[in-house]
C-alpha cells in the first residue's frame, strides 16, 4: 500500500509525535509498503503521483530521539517566517495520492479531532478515532465528565478561575488540553500552585485542579476492542512527567503488571468502558492510577497513543504476542476497513 505517516505539527508533543512517526514508517516500510514520513507543518512541493512523491521523500530510513525538553514552538513559528498554519503546503496533496494516513501525530491538531475532521472532508482513509472521540478525548474535562457520567471512578477535580484557591495541598495542576505530562506539576503550596497556574495559563489552556491520588499507575491500551495486558509504570525519580516518559531507562514498565487478577479484570473492564464512553475507534490507551485500597481511579485516554521506543502501547502488545511491526500492519488495516 502507498501510507504517508503524518507527524510533527505545531504542538508541545512534536518530538514525541517525531519519534513515533519514524519508528512507524521504518515498521512499515520493513512490512512491505510504500511510505514516506512528513512532518504536518513542513511545507512540501506538489507532486503528481505518489511514486514521484516516493523517489524524492521517501523510501528510507528514519530516525528521531525525543530531546529531555519539550520543544520551544514560539521558536520554530520564528524558523519559518512566522507561519501558524497547523498544515503546510501540499501536504493534503500528497495525502490524497495515498491509500491511507497513519497518524503520528499527538496533542494539538493530531488528537484534538482537527486533522481526523479534515481528512475526512477529503475522504481520506486515516488510522485511530474519528474526530468525535479525539475530541472528546483530548479536552481532560469533558473526558473528565463524561467516563464520571459513567460511573467511572476520576480523580476529583475544578476548573482555575482567578477566585480558585485549593483547600488543601498537594493538588496535580494540568493543562485541559495538553499531553505528555506537559505543564502538569504536583504543587504543595500557594507560591507553586500560581507559578503553575501562570505556565499553563501562558500557552494558552485551561488549568485543571486535580485532587492528588497516592498510589501506583498504570495503562491499558485498547486493540479492536479488546484490552491488551496492563502495564505497570514505575518512574525512577519524580512523577512520570516528559523527561521520564521518553529518556531510555527513566522509567521502569512491568507487563502484565503485578496485579492480583481481579484488580487486573477490573481494570481492563474499566478501559474498555471509558473508550467506548469516549467513542474512541480502532485503538486507544487509558490511564489509570490505584490508591493504596486498591481502589482504580481513570486518569486520561490517548486517541492516539505513542508508538516511540519507550511508549507503552507497543510493550503491551508484545505482551500479549503481537510484534511492533505486527501492531502497526494491524492498525494499518483496521483503518483500510473503517
Amino acid at each position: 500500500m502507498k501510507i504517508v505517516v503524518l507527524a510533527g505539527g505545531l504542538s508541545y508533543e512534536r518530538d514525541v509525535s517525531l519519534s513515533s512517526g519514524a519508528k512507524i514508517a521504518n515498521a512499515l516500510m520493513t512490512n512491505g509498503h510504500e511510505v514516506i514520513c512528513l512532518d504536518v507543518y513542513q511545507s512540501i512541493q506538489l507532486y503528481t503521483s505518489f511514486a514521484e512523491g516516493i523517489r524524492e521523500l521517501g523510501q528510507k530510513s528514519y530516525e528521531y530521539q525525543v530531546p529531555k525538553k519539550a520543544p520551544d514552538l514560539a521558536a520554530l513559528i520564528k524558523e519559518h517566517g512566522g507561519r501558524t498554519q497547523a498544515i503546510g503546503e501540499h501536504v493534503l496533496d500528497l495525502c490524497q495520492l495515498a491509500d491511507v494516513v497513519f497518524l503520528a501525530l499527538h496533542g494539538a491538531i493530531g488528537e484534538d479531532g482537527k486533522i481526523q475532521a479534515l481528512l475526512d472532508l477529503y475522504e481520506i482513509p486515516y488510522t485511530g478515532s474519528n474526530y468525535a472521540g479525539s475530541y472528546l478525548a483530548m479536552d481532560k474535562l469533558v473526558a473528565k465528565e463524561l467516563v464520571a457520567f459513567h460511573d467511572i471512578p476520576t480523580p476529583r477535580w475544578a476548573v482555575y478561575d482567578d477566585h480558585f484557591k485549593p483547600a488543601k495541598y498537594p493538588v496535580v495542576v494540568k493543562p485541559a488540553s495538553n499531553g505528555s505530562s506537559i505543564g502538569v506539576e504536583i504543587v504543595e503550596d500557594d507560591e507553586a500552585f500560581s507559578q503553575a497556574v501562570s505556565y499553563i495559563q501562558s500557552i494558552n489552556d485551561t488549568a485543571l485542579i486535580e485532587e492528588k491520588i497516592t498510589g501506583r499507575e498504570f495503562a491499558v491500551a485498547i486493540l479492536e476492542g479488546q484490552a491488551l495486558p496492563v502495564i505497570e509504570i514505575i518512574p525512577n525519580t519524580g512523577f512520570y512527567d516528559y523527561e521520564n516518559k521518553y529518556q531510555a531507562g527513566a522509567t521502569t514498565e512491568i507487563t502484565p503488571a503485578p496485579l492480583e487478577e481481579a484488580v487486573t479484570i477490573q481494570m481492563q473492564e474499566l478501559a474498555l468502558q471509558a473508550h467506548h464512553a469516549l467513542r474512541l475507534g480502532s485503538y486507544s490507551r487509558i490511564d489509570f492510577l490505584m490508591n493504596d485500597k486498591q481502589e482504580l481511579f481513570f486518569l486520561e485516554a490517548n486517541s492516539l497513543p505513542g508508538m516511540t521506543p519507550t511508549s507503552l502501547m507497543p510493550q503491551e502488545a508484545q505482551a500479549a504476542g503481537i510484534t511492533y511491526h505486527e501492531l502497526c500492519e494491524k492498525i494499518v488495516q483496521l483503518a483500510v476497513k473503517k
